[in-house]
């Protein structure tokens, strides 16, 4: 007798719509390789493909995908009381789950791996989302049972309970998710202050009460750096949420050497163009203002200490607010003519905002070695427009200050690191909006800076390590920082 073909052939459910045990061999298989996956490919902290890391950031767009269709089982699955039908659409979108769940496993992953992201949130979340991917291949195999109405009780009970762990998980793993990118803080931050002191009390580290680096450092860099470079998630093995794991470095060695700026990592990466591959702060995150540059710099020349309470030559009167904005003239039907100028002399001239009004740039970064008084003169036909320069290392000299001076919209000038003497800083007494002049590391004197104390906006004056960086310095209004500036 001939056997029917038919009855050889591999079936994924029995008679009453249950997986068979082929089924459940496979599926515990692949749950096992999934647990395996981190000790088949270790997250060693160190970049690899660029294909990977590609591929990996679509990982922040699919992982919303698993959330809505798990959060959407359990609603079907109660409307399914009273209308079978959704009962039915609830295992389907319980399927579509699995998928979405494997699909944003293997992003995220290949996102870690790929860019050389480690750290305890990295690690938590990665393991949540292969706890979550088995959870919901379990609930898939034991649904059936239920959805039939199994004579055991016990079975009758293990499909709703293992949804509503299946939530709890996803809530936490979402959790860790959200960590990495906003921080650990971020769900609690503002609690109110009795549970902030209870079980939601933060590990934070201890700072120096009225330290520089507590008041000025450690604040830009838990606004800019810590979300890549923080116990959630390290890159390039560098954590920068404390002052020890700071100065300790990451895998490139020490990113900050006291005492000398220009060999710090930390300064060089915030001070590249922004259109550079290693500029920082990375991925689309706004560059750090040139005030929080210049403190850095002055930080870590000044010996980068946690503990000291001002820096010579940095004077910050926080209790001063800047001068509201003042917008330049329509410039839009130049724009052809200022950028093949910027072009033929090498600079950028960058729009603060995407508000034209609000003015132009002047950055010199890439060709500061030759750019010098003349070069700068080429430019006082946009002074109407810029309302920023930005010299520092150049080759200017004392005769800047006349074509300067004709940049009536100037809120800020760079000059630290050029041969100015400072004869001619009075020309720039008439700028009104002048707010930020850094004259660090110049040859500038007492006697050359004191026209300067007829500035009212001047709130940001840095002069350290100049002839006229004053004996003592103190922050946010101590009265000697007073007399630094006037």
């Amino acid at each position: 007798m001939t056997p029917n073909p038919s009855s050889m052939q591999l079936t994924s459910k029995d008679a009453k719509g249950r997986p068979t045990k082929l089924v459940w061999i496979i599926s515990l298989a692949a749950s096992a390789m999934l647990l395996l996956l981190p000790l088949t490919f270790k997250l060693d902290g160190k970049p690899h493909a660029d294909w990977q890391q590609f591929l990996g950031r679509f990982h922040p767009l699919i992982v919303h995908l698993p959330i809505g269709l798990i959060l959407l089982v359990p609603v079907l699955e109660l409307a399914g009381r009273s209308r079978p039908a959704l009962r039915e659409a609830a295992a389907f979108v319980l399927s579509l789950s699995l998928f979405a769940c494997v699909a944003a496993l293997v992003l995220g992953y290949l996102l870690s791996y790929g860019s050389g992201t480690t750290g305890t949130g990295v690690t938590r979340h990665m393991w949540g989302g292969i706890a979550l991917t088995i959870g919901v291949l379990l609930c898939l195999l034991v649904r059936p049972s239920w959805a039939c109405g199994s004579t055991h009780r016990g079975l009758n009970h293990l499909y709703p309970s293992m949804l509503a762990c299946l939530l709890l998980l996803l809530t936490w793993t979402a959790h860790q998710g959200g960590s990495i990118t906003h921080g650990d803080n971020y769900l609690f931050e503002f609690l109110p202050a009795s549970l902030k002191r209870g079980p939601f009390a933060g590990t934070s580290e201890a700072l120096a009460p009225g330290s520089f680096y507590a008041l000025h450092i450690h604040p830009v860099l838990d606004s800019n750096c810590v979300s890549c470079h923080g116990d959630a998630s390290v890159k390039g093995g560098l954590r920068m949420d404390t002052y020890a794991s700071l100065m300790k470095g990451g895998q490139d060695g020490p990113v900050i050497f006291a005492g000398q700026p220009d060999k710090s990592i930390l300064l060089q990466r915030i001070t590249l163009p922004t259109d550079h591959k290693k500029f920082m702060p990375a991925e689309g995150k706004p560059p750090l203002k040139p005030e929080q540059i210049a403190w850095i710099r002055a930080w870590i020349q000044q010996g980068a200490s946690p503990t000291v309470t001002s820096l010579a030559g940095v004077v910050i009167r926080e209790e001063r607010k800047d001068p509201p904005l003042q917008q330049v003239e329509d410039y839009s039907a130049r724009m052809p003519e200022i950028v093949q100028a910027a072009q033929a002399a090498g600079v950028t001239l960058t729009p603060v905002s995407s508000n034209l009004r609000d003015g132009l740039i002047l950055n010199t970064v890439n060709v500061a070695s030759r750019f010098g008084d003349a070069q700068l003169a080429q430019f006082t036909k946009f002074a109407p427009y810029i309302v920023e320069v930005e010299l520092g290392r150049t080759v200017v000299t004392n005769a800047c200050f006349d074509t300067l001076a004709r940049f009536t919209h100037l809120r800020a000038i760079h000059l630290e690191g050029t041969t100015i003497t400072g004869d001619g800083l009075a020309k720039l007494a008439p700028l009104s909006q002048l707010i930020y002049l850094n004259l660090s590391e110049t040859k500038v004197t007492q006697a050359s800076i004191a026209p300067l104390s007829s500035m009212k906006n001047l709130h940001h004056l840095y002069l350290y390590d100049t002839p006229a960086q004053p004996i003592s310095a103190a922050v946010a209004g101590e009265p000697a920082a007073n007399k630094a500036t006037k």
